[in-house]
């Protein structure tokens, strides 16, 4: 279970084999498994993949129909609609991703202050997991949201736009 646990939280940010120069450079401005870019990443509530599921099978993005809101001929009741599910998600997001952050700071505090036990592993582990599931939720649910507010012919050409037709 520990061993899933742990498996789940690195694989969710891609974790890669590094030297060791590498990590000690990433940490100076991150943590230990987060690098100074992810750290900057998760304080903006950017989306780092996490909506790829949604994105790539016609779930549209609110940032990116704000961001084509022309191309989709958006009414200004749909681009309330979409403002409103990007602004929910951010401020979300944020609050979640300054969580995440926090949580693999005390994790890498753990580890470097020598004491940590299998019991507090799993804590913290499972408090990174818990936090990153939380936040992938948030960055999907904006895309259901603004999915509801499109026509679906606005949601073809989207993915015609953002080149995700066949």
């Amino acid at each position: 279970m520990m061993k899933l646990l742990v498996a789940i939280a690195l694989g969710m940010f891609g974790v890669q084999q590094h030297d060791h120069a590498a990590m000690v450079n990433e940490r100076a401005g991150g943590t230990s498994s987060l690098s100074e870019q992810q750290v900057a990443q998760l304080l903006a509530g950017e989306g780092m993949g996490y909506a790829k599921p949604a994105e790539l099978n016609h779930y549209p993005g609110p940032r990116h129909v704000i961001e084509l809101r022309n191309e989709l001929s958006l009414t200004d009741a749909q681009r309330q609609q979409v403002v409103a599910a990007y602004d929910a998600m951010l401020a979300s997001a944020k609050a979640l991703g300054a969580q995440i952050v926090e949580a693999e700071r005390a994790l890498d505090a753990s580890f470097r202050g020598g004491q940590i036990d299998e019991q507090q592993l799993t804590r913290l582990t499972s408090t990174v997991a818990r936090l990153q599931g939380e936040l992938r939720a948030v960055h999907l649910a904006a895309h259901l949201a603004t999915r509801r507010a499109l026509t679906p012919e606005q949601v073809a050409r989207y993915d015609q736009l953002r080149g995700y037709s066949k």
